[in-house]
């Protein structure tokens, strides 16, 4: 086996007096889409901000490629091939939907490719080319979800962190959604996506992992986890 794209130990963070995570340990591999599913403030969010840069662990290790990046501020992770579409999406409501894009890229400096991935993510999101020189604050909650995802995947990250991508959304704007993050796995892109319809995320994902109150209590094979009693009914309304 080849080193993990991504692995995490021991991760500890703590919101002063509350423990969120209580020694959180999981991987991705190179070229798999891993699910990370539990109830609200079970500490998923809190898990991919703590990965990505933008919370500190108490302590604990996070490792991209084998090398320990807990430290570092969460605008390097993005040079380093990962990218973080954070719940709320976050993405610059004043901004167009192009404009949003090359912020995107804004470390790239390839101007031909740049505009080859634009070309492929608008084709991708066709509503995205529908309202390319309207302000994002003015798109729909589905809109401004695939800005969101689009904006992550022109930095071309080796890694791409989703959180709720489809929270508040309707059932086509999902599925499109998810068919994006299957297309995108298929070309290389790792993700680990964080999730709260437990079943989609399975469906998809190469593995997962269960949080329960900030640990990790159940792992396996998507597969796996879709078939076990205990997820089925926590998770999956059975």
């Amino acid at each position: 086996m080849s080193e993990p794209l991504l692995e995490v130990s021991g991760l500890e963070v703590r919101y002063g007096g509350i423990h969120a995570l209580r020694g959180v340990a999981l991987k991705v591999n190179a070229g798999e889409v891993v699910a990370l599913i539990g109830a609200n403030g079970a500490g998923k969010t809190t898990t991919l901000k703590a990965v990505s840069g933008m919370l500190k662990p108490a302590a604990g290790q996070v490792r991209l490629y084998g090398k320990p990046v807990v430290g570092l501020k969460a605008h390097q992770f993005v040079a380093l091939g990962m990218a973080h579409a954070p719940e709320g999406r976050g993405i610059f409501l004043n901004l167009t939907v192009a404009e949003n894009l090359d912020l995107g890229a804004y470390l790239r400096r390839d101007k031909a490719d740049i505009k080859a991935d634009e070309e492929k993510y608008l084709a991708l999101f066709p509503r995205l080319k529908e309202r390319w020189t309207q302000v994002a604050g003015t798109l729909s909650g589905g809109e401004q979800q695939m800005l969101a995802v689009a904006r992550a995947l022109m930095s071309r990250p080796r890694l791409l962190l989703l959180d709720e991508p489809s929270l508040g959304l309707a059932p086509l704007v999902i599925e499109t959604i998810f068919s994006v993050i299957t297309a995108v796995n298929k070309e290389g892109v790792s993700v680990l996506l964080v999730e709260q319809n437990a079943h989609k995320a399975l469906m998809i994902s190469h593995r997962g992992y269960v949080l329960e109150t900030g640990k990790v209590v159940m792992e396996g094979t998507g597969k796996e986890l879709l078939s076990s009693p205990e997820v089925q009914k926590a998770y999956l309304g059975g």
